[in-house]
């Protein structure tokens, strides 16, 4: 078995949003990078994810210069659909004409980022197996990984992005002991749909004494629907017939087009940080480092925050010498973070005490109920929703 040995500035683990967005912004800077991806590009491509890009990261590609070539999707409207015990309830929010945000599903921001890389001449490297990470701490870390040829390749770097996700094997590699794990259970799961029915509007939530439900736009002619469950609750409770009755008993309306069921998964709802976001010279990215609940719609933009904060960072050090900005990247992030866990556990709560009373009770039903009404009542709880959920809070 051949083994390979190259150097590169900074090796990317993960081409997720994060890693593929890091990979981006240091190929305009001059700086090399390879990145690492553990799946093919075409299982990469077609993962179904959420994408809702706020004005704030919509922004960040345009100081990247990058926003006409990657950002697909359409204007994101100040809107949010909401199905209130079967009515109706359209709630506008406030913008100050800070309304840049788009509708982009996540596989076309992807599928962008990586046509945009490639092009650029980036070294994107699929269906890497085994990854390891070594001398984390050391002044030249390294990246050890086995090909689709199933040659052996070690690449030596400055920095480390761990843009694997969760389950990744970046966290993984740090020292048990130096990482702080923050999380919150909110007590109940989403049954996750994907079906071929076409959505009348980008996003529709409902709250209703059975539960939450939505329904978000996978395109023109899918959606993806979410069903509040018991944490305790199975797929194999939910055929077909029951998601469709009960999507429409939340909804109090008729599903236009009741389409094939492609995918169904449980997805207990959390709230996690790890701290601090780096060890050594191992920079931890998105999902890495934090999750939050997809109620918020902030997970995809909280990476790509990481990303920009962490390209700015090395940047710095590599043009200039200065370390400031790496040193700085963990808790310049993590306030970040921390306000957006915060929306994220609020509007959470917001939208599902306030319809299924047996989770937390009616107290806290009828507490959920008033604060979803001060939203249409007061300009002062608009517009600092607004500023949440375009990202500029």
């Amino acid at each position: 078995m051949s083994v390979t040995y190259e150097n590169t500035t900074v090796v990317i683990v993960g081409s997720g949003v994060a890693g593929l967005a890091l990979g981006n912004f240091l190929l305009r800077s001059g700086i090399d990078c390879v990145v690492l991806e553990r799946r093919s590009r075409e299982y990469v491509e077609r993962r179904q994810r959420a994408g809702v890009i706020d004005t704030r990261a919509a922004r960040m590609f345009r100081e990247w210069g990058l926003e006409d070539r990657v950002l697909g999707g359409e204007p994101l409207e100040p809107v949010l659909n909401f199905r209130i015990d079967g009515r109706t309830r359209p709630f506008r929010y406030v913008t100050d004409d800070h309304g840049d945000g788009r509708f982009c599903p996540q596989q076309v921001l992807v599928r962008n980022l990586i046509d945009v890389f490639v092009r650029d001449g980036g070294d994107l490297r699929f269906e890497a197996e085994d990854v390891e990470l070594e001398d984390i701490s050391g002044p030249r870390p390294r990246v050890r990984y086995r090909d689709r040829t199933g040659a052996t390749r070690t690449v030596a770097c400055d920095f480390i992005a761990g843009c694997d996700g969760d389950h990744g094997v970046s966290r993984a590699s740090i020292p048990e002991g130096e990482l702080t794990r923050h999380s919150h259970e909110y007590g109940y799961a989403w049954l996750t749909v994907l079906a071929e029915a076409p959505a009348n509007h980008q996003s529709m939530m409902a709250i209703h004494p059975r539960g939450f439900a939505g329904q978000f736009a996978r395109g023109p002619r899918a959606s993806r629907f979410y069903l509040q469950c018991p944490l305790d609750s199975s797929v194999e409770e939910w055929p077909d017939d029951r998601i469709w009755e009960e999507t429409e008993a939340r909804f109090g309306e008729p599903v236009g087009v009741k389409g094939r069921i492609s995918s169904k998964t449980l997805v207990p709802l959390r709230s996690v940080v790890h701290a601090p976001m780096s060890h050594g010279r191992l920079y931890l990215l998105g999902d890495a480092a934090h999750i939050v609940p997809p109620m918020s719609a902030k997970g995809m933009n909280l990476a790509l925050y990481d990303a920009d904060v962490f390209a700015a960072a090395v940047v710095k050090q590599i043009k200039e010498q200065d370390a400031g900005l790496l040193e700085a990247y963990s808790p310049t992030c993590l306030k970040h973070v921390w306000n957006y866990q915060a929306f994220a556990a609020w509007f959470t709560d917001l939208m599902h005490d306030a319809g299924d009373a047996s989770y937390h009770g009616e107290f806290r039903r009828r507490l959920a109920r008033a604060e979803f009404e001060r939203l249409y009542d007061s300009e002062t709880a608009n517009r600092l929703f607004g500023e949440f959920l375009t990202g500029l809070n």
